[in-house]
């Protein structure tokens, strides 16, 4: 890292990092400042920066040179067998997704590669093992190191959903990947199973390319993860958790809207806001009780006079329904309503929403300023 800070080095691992940050700041609409505040300085170094870092040990320049290469040729006396044998590993990996199993802590845990396949990887590794779970998945470098297998220091914990965004991209990339490499075979007159034509679009070639990507899609993942509108507990007036209530009562046989109408108009408890429209409503509150609820998060209706609204009923062609935002609110309307439409209506059909459910299925429109 030291080595990383010369003037020939600085600036190309530049162009290397801002392949690994900006297309997530520019996809999610933050700067690298942001960035950095939402994940917190040491992850982001530890994840982003490091695998920007390690992908660029493993690259060469446009005049052949490697920086791990030239450390090694200018300082590796100074390094231990193992640190040029790491050093040397790192230089040659790839990033790639592997599914975690077989976690004995403080030791080991197995890998196996979900974009190149083969068997689990036995990995020797103590620190990692503390923080893995049973088919976690991971994107990291496998490197071997003596006789064990190891992983780098960059590895970016990835939830399901998002390993399948990883998975379908490399999967895409490599059927466009089969047609090229078709077109080179003919171009350069050779076999298209030609060891020189198979490695330049070999899965290994794929994944040292793809790198950046794979960063990508996590720090985005993890970025709209971080900043999601969190729903905060709503309840009523009552204090009951919210959810939404709709009550639907068809007439029964030999009733019309005018039944219904003066049934309704008998009830002291609904009060009549046009032909086919009525406020269920409870009590009136003082205006210095409702200034001292303002402060809690209430989901509350007042009407002008000051009357808290319990819910509503709507009249239609040939049925009524009821609207209250909590479940013992519906339980305490339809009592209501059997009492006073006793014999005008059947069974109701009850459909209930959560807040999360209503917010899901709003007009995804953006609001007006």
């Amino acid at each position: 890292m030291k080595w990383l800070t010369r003037a020939e080095w600085r600036d190309r691992f530049a162009e290397v990092y801002d392949h690994h940050l900006l297309p997530a700041c520019r996809r999610t609409g933050f700067d690298a400042e942001e960035v950095i505040a939402i994940l917190g300085e040491n992850w982001f170094m530890t994840t982003v920066w490091g695998c920007a870092f390690e992908d660029f040990l493993t690259r060469e320049s446009a005049d052949g040179r490697n920086i791990v290469d030239d450390y090694l040729k200018r300082r590796g006396w100074k390094e231990s067998a193992s640190a040029r044998a790491y050093m040397s590993a790192l230089r040659t990996s790839v990033m790639s997704l592997y599914e975690v199993s077989g976690i004995v802590r403080d030791t080991s845990f197995r890998a196996r590669d979900l974009v190149r396949g083969g068997d689990p990887i036995l990995i020797s590794e103590r620190l990692a093992t503390r923080s893995l779970a049973q088919w976690d998945r991971i994107a990291t470098r496998v490197v071997e190191v003596g006789s064990q297998m190891c992983i780098s220091g960059a590895v970016l914990p990835y939830d399901r959903d998002a390993s399948e965004k990883v998975l379908k991209l490399l999967r895409n990339v490599a059927k466009r990947t089969d047609k090229e490499q078709r077109k080179l075979a003919d171009l350069v007159h050779r076999d298209v199973n030609h060891p020189a034509i198979v490695n330049a679009f070999s899965q290994t070639a794929l994944l040292r390319a793809a790198a950046p990507a794979i960063t990508t899609v996590w720090l985005i993942d993890i970025i709209d993860r971080a900043t999601a509108q969190q729903i905060p507990e709503v309840r009523n007036a009552e204090g009951d958790e919210l959810l939404f209530c709709t009550v639907h009562y068809p007439f029964a046989d030999g009733t019309g809207p005018d039944d219904i109408r003066l049934a309704l108009n008998r009830c002291p408890e609904l009060r009549q806001e046009n032909a086919t429209f009525w406020n269920w409503i409870g009590p009136r509150r003082s205006a210095k009780a409702l200034s001292a609820r303002k402060r809690s998060l209430k989901f509350q209706t007042f009407l002008d006079d000051n009357a808290l609204v319990f819910g509503s009923v709507e009249l239609k062609d040939k049925g009524l329904i009821l609207s209250v935002n909590s479940q013992a609110r519906s339980e305490r309307g339809r009592a209501l309503l059997s009492e006073v439409l006793d014999g005008l209506v059947v069974q109701p059909l009850v459909e209930v929403q959560t807040l999360e459910q209503c917010m899901a299925t709003r007009d995804p429109a953006p609001p007006p300023s």
